[in-house]
């Protein structure tokens, strides 16, 4: 089945506008910032944890400018619980460097715009078309899943060289002619809802995908044979230790991750690689005191962590625990935390009680 470029481009726009999601707060606006915060933010995460982050973010930074002049704390701090935080790191490196290197300015090209920290391909891509019409495309997973049904393109997407040649196939699904660019944002933004919203991994809704007569997967009555992809990673597990000392005026003990390692460049509780590390640390005439908490089990994409968390109440902040610093009670709620850290103090405080989990 051939794809015609021009009408496959013409029914996404379509469609596009009339059934659509023109609703989110990332979108009707052409600013780069704002673009390219929600496209970071939208890497492994879903729109509804998304939208509450960006205003958060927006509120704090409206710009790139006053992004680039706030603290590496700050904003971890601000994006706490969000997860990945390589991209807050990223993030904060590249809006300097656009202040730095472009004056303040984002690149209006996706070659451009692929050389600053944090920002892939596809995330150039987005930012280049929906901002400045650039005809490129873009393959985020979504639309990886997309192309390859609407070609029926079964070339093994683990070996990079199949990647590529996916890629100059989505470059040919490009608006064309007089008018490409201006379609371009809303192409680049049709396919990533109908990635979104009708292509789905499981149980796609192809009669009421716009592209469904282009469809070779579709025809064939497998869609969800698509992407092929045979490496999978495997994965893994690890258990760390946590000690979590916190006085009577509820401040806890905090160090700062190192880079790289488990959450590098968070806030956190002293962390361990084993129960005896741990209890090295507790001075001999406090480790009666410690009550060892439930281990809980945080799960990241491709590893699952089991805490063992030690709590020790302490009456006063008098006891230098090694590296780090206390943190008062109304300040930790503000800095760089793990989200399982988060909601282990959390839970703390809200209950008179151990938290449990």
């Amino acid at each position: 089945m051939a794809v015609a470029q021009g009408a496959f481009a013409g029914r996404v726009v379509a469609w596009q506008a009339t059934h659509g999601r023109n609703d989110l707060p990332w979108q009707n606006t052409q600013d780069p910032y704002r673009v390219w915060l929600s496209e970071i933010m939208l890497q492994q995460t879903q729109v509804v944890t998304v939208r509450d982050y960006f205003a958060r973010f927006l509120a704090r930074f409206p710009d790139v400018a006053s992004l680039a002049q706030a603290s590496l704390d700050d904003v971890l701090g601000l994006w706490s619980g969000l997860g990945y935080y390589s991209r807050a790191r990223n993030l904060h490196r590249c809006a300097q460097q656009v202040m730095e290197l472009h004056g303040g300015a984002f690149p209006s090209t996706a070659e451009v715009l692929e050389t600053l920290p944090g920002i892939g391909r596809s995330t150039a891509a987005a930012i280049a078309s929906l901002c400045f019409g650039e005809q490129v495309a873009i393959l985020d997973a979504n639309v990886k899943r997309v192309v390859t049904r609407v070609l029926g393109f079964d070339a093994d997407l683990a070996q990079g060289a199949n990647v590529r040649a996916l890629w100059d196939a989505a470059t040919q699904l490009l608006p064309v002619g007089k008018d490409a660019t201006s379609a371009m944002p809303r192409y680049t933004q049709g396919m990533m809802d109908v990635g979104a919203t009708v292509c789905l991994p499981k149980k796609p809704a192809c009669l009421v995908c716009p592209v469904h007569q282009d469809c070779v997967a579709a025809a064939a009555g497998d869609p969800q044979r698509y992407p092929v992809r045979t490496r999978t990673l495997k994965r893994s597990s690890q258990s760390i230790w946590l000690l979590w000392v916190q006085s009577k005026d509820g401040a806890v003990w905090l160090d700062k991750r190192p880079t790289p390692g488990v959450w590098a460049g968070l806030h956190c509780l002293p962390l361990f690689d084993s129960e005896d590390a741990l209890v090295s640390q507790v001075p001999a005439a406090l480790k009666d005191r410690v009550q060892a908490l439930p281990v809980f089990t945080h799960v990241l994409t491709h590893k699952d962590l089991y805490l063992h968390t030690w709590q020790l109440r302490v009456p006063d902040r008098s006891t230098d625990w090694g590296e780090g610093r206390w943190v008062s009670a109304d300040a930790w709620p503000d800095v760089g935390l793990p989200a399982p850290i988060r909601k282990l103090l959390q839970q703390g405080v809200a209950s008179d009680h151990p938290a449990r989990f």
